[in-house]
C-alpha cells in the first residue's frame, strides 16, 4: 500500500512539473503529455529524478542526442578561440594552452549548467569577446601601440567575471510571486520591456542562422553590397575554414543546405535524433564534395594533434613564454602607461556584453524548450546566471576569454533537450575533445551549419507574439531583431532596442501628458497617462548609451 501511495505521489509531481515548465510557453507537447501520464507502478530512478527527465516530458536517449547535437554545433570554438586570442600560428606554445583552457572552460561552465542549474544549456568562451581579448594582446583594439600582456588581459576578464558574480548574488528586492530574494541581474531582466523580451528569441534565431550561413560560405563578402549569396557557378571560389584549411564556398554551401534539408525532412516525420542524423548525412556529403581533411584524423593537421600530454606540460608551466596560461591572471601582469580609462571601459564592456548576451541566449533557448515560468522568466534563472558568472571567473584563471552561454545551445533544444542531462552530455564530450580533438574536428563546419540554420527556423516562430499594431512596441522590437544579425551582436541588438524603447515612450508620455493637462478640466473621463518606464530600465539605458558612445581611447 505504501508503495502504491508513493507511485501516485510521483505521478502527481510529474504532472505538476509539466504544467510549470510549459507555463508561459504554450501547452505541453505530446511527449510532455505522455510523460505526465506515468505508467502505473513504474518507479522513477534517482538519475531520472535528479534531472527531472520524465517530469519534463523527455527521455534519456533524447537528452543524450541533444547534448551531442549541441557539442557538434559548437565544437568549432575549440580551435577558433585560440586563433582569435593568440593568432593562427598553432606552433606557438600559448596556442595549445588556450585550446586546453577553452575545453576546460567549456567543461566547467557546462557542468555547472548541468548539475547546478539543471538546464540544457552549454557554455564556452564567447565569440566576439575572444576577438576583443586578442585585440588587447596584439594592440589592434585601441591603436597607439597600447598592448596588454596575456596575463593582464586575463585579469580584466577575471575582474569582469567577479563583477558579474556580484551582480548575481547581491539581493535587490523580492520576487513578486514567490517573495524570495532576487539578485541585481534578475532585477535587470525583469526591467526589460515585454515586447523586447519577445523579440530577443527571434533576433537570436536570425543571428544563429546568419552564423551558420557564414560558416558554410552560403553568404559571402561582396565589395558592392557587403554580403551576397555564394556564386554556385564558381566551384573554385575559396572560403577560409580555420579547422581544415580552405574549401570551395559553393561546395560547402551545398553541404550546409543538404544538412538543413535533411534535418527538416527527418524532423517532419518526427525521426529521433534528426539533427544529429542531418549532420552525419552532411558529413558524408562533405566527403563526396571533397571538403574534409583526412589528415585531421591522422593528427597531421596544424594545431590538431593527438599529443595532448605535450600541451598539458605547457599549460601548467606558469610561464607565458613557455605557453603557461594557467593562472596567468596572477603572474603575467603589465599595464601600459595611460591605460586606466581603457581598462575601465574594457571591463565594463566585457561585463555588459556577457550579461546581456547570456540573458538573450537563455531567454531564446528556454522559450523554445518551454522552460519559462508564468511570468515569462526562465526557470531557475538565478542558478543559470550564477553558473555563467562562476564559469567566466574560472575561464579567466584557466587562461581563456569570457565563458558565456552559447547560442548554439539552441541546437540541442531543437533536438529535444530539456534538462541538465543535455548539458552533462555536452560537457563530457568537451572533456573527451581534449584527448581526441581530431575525431571531432573532422566533421566539417558546413555540416553543423545546417543545424544552426534549422534553429533559426524554429526560433522565428516567436515573431507572431509581437504586437506590431502598437508602434511603441513594434519599432523597438524590430530594431532588437534586425540589429542582432546585422551588428553581429546580441548585446548590440538588445541595447539599440532598449534605447529606442525608452526614447519613444518618453516622448509619447510627454505628449500624452500635455494633451491630458489640456483636457482634464473639461473632460472628467480623461485618463492620466501611465509612466511605464522603471528606474532600473532608465539606468540600463544610460549604461547602454555609455557603452555605445564612451570612447575607449585615452
Amino acid at each position: 500500500m505504501d508503495e502504491q501511495k508513493q507511485t501516485i505521489a510521483e505521478e502527481t509531481a510529474v504532472a505538476e512539473e509539466s504544467a510549470v515548465t510549459t507555463a508561459g510557453g504554450g501547452t505541453p507537447s505530446g511527449e510532455a503529455a505522455t510523460a505526465a501520464k506515468t505508467v502505473p507502478g513504474k518507479k522513477i530512478g534517482k538519475f531520472d529524478k535528479f534531472f527531472g527527465i520524465s517530469k519534463s516530458g523527455s527521455t534519456v536517449g533524447t537528452e543524450i542526442f541533444a547534448g551531442l547535437a549541441t557539442f557538434l554545433a559548437m565544437a568549432y570554438i575549440l580551435t577558433v578561440n585560440p586563433n582569435q586570442i593568440i593568432g593562427f600560428d598553432s606552433s606557438e606554445p600559448l596556442w595549445s594552452s588556450v585550446f586546453i583552457a577553452t575545453a576546460l572552460g567549456a567543461l566547467i561552465g557546462t557542468l555547472l549548467m548541468a548539475l547546478f542549474a539543471k538546464m540544457p544549456l552549454a557554455q564556452a568562451p564567447g565569440m566576439g569577446l575572444n576577438a576583443a581579448v586578442g585585440g588587447l594582446i596584439s594592440g589592434a583594439s585601441y591603436g597607439m601601440g597600447m598592448k596588454f600582456s596575456f596575463g593582464t588581459a586575463m585579469l580584466m576578464v577575471l575582474i569582469s567575471g567577479v563583477l558579474f558574480l556580484i551582480l548575481t548574488v547581491v539581493p535587490c528586492g523580492h520576487d513578486k510571486e514567490t517573495g524570495r530574494l532576487i539578485g541585481i541581474r534578475e532585477k535587470i531582466f525583469e526591467a526589460i520591456p515585454a515586447g523586447i523580451r519577445v523579440a530577443i528569441p527571434v533576433g537570436i534565431g536570425l543571428f544563429i542562422a546568419y552564423i551558420g550561413m557564414q560558416n558554410a560560405g552560403l553568404i559571402v563578402h561582396s565589395p558592392f553590397t557587403q554580403i551576397d549569396l555564394v556564386d554556385f557557378t564558381n566551384w573554385g571560389g575559396q572560403i577560409i575554414n580555420v579547422i581544415s584549411g580552405s574549401a570551395p564556398a559553393a561546395k560547402t554551401a551545398c553541404v550546409a543546405l543538404i544538412s538543413l534539408l535533411s534535418i527538416a525532412i527527418l524532423s517532419h516525420y518526427k525521426i529521433k535524433g534528426s539533427v544529429i542524423l542531418g549532420i552525419i548525412i552532411a558529413t558524408f556529403a562533405g566527403m563526396a564534395f571533397q571538403i574534409v581533411d583526412y589528415d585531421i584524423l591522422l593528427g597531421k593537421s596544424s594545431g590538431v594533434t593527438w599529443k595532448f600530454w605535450e600541451n598539458f606540460k605547457n599549460f601548467f608551466s606558469m610561464d607565458a613564454a613557455q605557453g603557461g596560461s594557467f593562472l596567468a591572471a596572477f603572474h603575467d601582469i603589465h599595464f601600459p602607461a595611460g591605460s586606466l580609462l581603457t581598462v575601465f571601459v574594457t571591463i565594463l564592456s566585457f561585463c555588459m556584453i556577457d550579461m546581456f548576451d547570456t540573458m538573450g541566449t537563455v531567454l531564446g533557448c528556454c522559450t523554445k524548450a518551454n522552460l519559462l515560468d508564468k511570468n515569462g522568466k526562465p526557470v531557475r534563472f538565478n542558478r543559470i546566471m550564477m553558473s555563467d558568472a562562476v564559469a567566466t571567473c574560472g575561464g579567466a584563471m584557466l587562461g581563456t576569454s569570457t565563458v558565456t552561454t552559447f547560442v548554439e545551445s539552441g541546437t540541442g533544444v531543437a533536438a529535444g533537450g530539456k534538462t541538465g542531462l543535455t548539458a552533462l552530455t555536452t560537457s563530457i564530450l568537451f572533456a573527451l575533445a581534449i584527448f581526441a580533438l581530431p575525431v571531432f574536428a573532422f566533421i566539417p563546419p558546413a555540416a553543423a551549419a545546417g543545424a544552426l540554420m534549422y534553429v533559426g527556423v524554429l526560433m522565428m516562430s516567436n515573431v507572431k507574439n509581437i504586437d506590431f499594431t502598437n508602434l511603441k512596441i513594434a519599432v523597438p522590437a524590430f530594431l532588437t531583431i534586425i540589429m542582432m544579425p546585422l551588428a553581429y551582436s546580441i548585446t548590440d541588438g538588445i541595447g539599440i532596442g532598449m534605447i529606442s524603447y525608452v526614447i519613444i515612450n518618453l516622448f509619447c508620455y510627454a505628449v500624452d501628458m500635455i494633451k491630458y493637462a489640456a483636457v482634464k478640466n473639461k473632460d472628467a473621463a480623461a485618463v492620466k497617462p501611465k509612466f511605464n518606464i522603471s528606474v532600473v530600465l532608465l539606468i540600463i539605458t544610460v549604461l547602454f548609451v555609455l557603452y555605445f558612445f564612451l570612447p575607449a581611447k585615452v
